[in-house]
């Protein structure tokens, strides 16, 4: 084919050098050429430049003047592309290299994308084109979910990739229901895959609010109820020990066992006073400790021990200590 436009384009130049074909001086936005003259004749050569920020769309910077007129065309782009860094994919020829970059205006090179991503059209292999702004499209790979394993639902399969910001609608099965109490419910396609899977659950298996402990509360929002397998986690109050597991699981509609917010021994300045003792290393002021803690006492100036100095390390155990005494 290319062969029979060169025949074609050859015997049109022999027959227009016999016709006093000339060509009209360019017009090149945003460039310059040179040199000026009112007409050119045929083979003439110019050369022309670009403002700053334009390029030549072609490599090379001349034109010629033919029966057709200037060739090839004089013109300037907006810049050429730089080798494309394509975003999970890569070009068809990986061989291709970087010191053939930049190109300019009009260029296309095909690409293909990684396992889970597509082309915006969705074919095999994509195709990236050098425009004025830029390589086109912008986004060369577009994640795509695959159909998802529905466990307890079921939903409407199109057959075709999904693509981000689609989304597709699921049913429960009849008897089950979503995590906010409702039988439907849709999900999207975002970059990372589906912004959540189907979560239906037995209506008989699911919990109430969580069991309530002293002195203690969950650390989370509560809510009316709570689908199979759920984890709510507890937290206790200042200066109380959390005694067991920190979190409770929803098995089959119910809760497994809370932990305990065990209580802390409350040291007084007016228990200290009524012993003529002090805390060690501490002020006069109220003291807290929590179970399991050992507290050390001494006698306040001029007093003297009356229970054994062994009793002068005591154990705050759930709440209760045991004080020495001095006169």
């Amino acid at each position: 084919m290319l062969l029979l436009v060169h025949a074609i384009l050859t015997l049109w130049v022999s027959w227009a050098r016999g016709q006093e074909f000339t060509c009209e001086p360019p017009v090149i936005p945003n460039g310059d050429f040179a040199p000026k003259m009112d007409q050119y004749e045929l083979d003439y050569v110019i050369t022309y430049q670009c403002g700053n920020g334009f390029h030549p769309p072609l490599r090379g910077n001349e034109a010629e003047c033919t029966a057709l007129g200037w060739l090839p065309l004089p013109r300037c782009v907006r810049k050429p592309c730089g080798f494309p860094e394509i975003k999970h994919g890569r070009l068809l020829h990986a061989d291709t290299s970087k010191s053939h970059f930049p190109v300019y205006e009009g260029r296309s090179l095909a690409y293909f994308c990684d396992y889970g991503y597509v082309p915006p059209s969705q074919a095999g292999l994509g195709v990236l084109t050098c425009t004025q702004d830029g390589w086109s499209p912008d986004i060369p790979c577009l994640r795509h979910c695959d159909m998802p394993i529905f466990e307890n639902a079921r939903a409407t399969f199109t057959g075709k990739p999904f693509r981000p910001n689609d989304t597709m609608d699921y049913q429960c099965l009849d008897g089950y229901e979503n995590r906010d109490g409702s039988t439907n419910g849709s999900m999207v396609c975002g970059e990372d895959g589906w912004s959540h899977l189907p979560t239906c659950f037995k209506s008989a298996d699911k919990c109430g609010p969580p069991p309530e402990i002293s002195n203690g509360d969950i650390a989370s929002f509560p809510l009316k109820a709570y689908p199979p397998w759920s984890r709510v986690e507890y937290q206790c109050q200042a200066y109380y020990e959390l005694q067991g597991p920190t979190d409770v699981t929803c098995s089959y509609g119910k809760w497994s066992k809370p932990p305990r917010c065990i209580e802390p021994c409350i040291v007084s300045k007016e228990n200290l006073d009524g012993k003529n003792i002090r805390l060690k290393g501490s002020n006069d002021k109220t003291y807290y400790a929590k179970s399991g803690h050992i507290l050390e006492f001494v006698c306040k100036s001029g007093r003297k021990a009356v229970t054994s100095a062994r009793s002068f390390r005591a154990l705050c155990l759930e709440g209760a200590v045991e004080l020495p005494r001095c006169e």
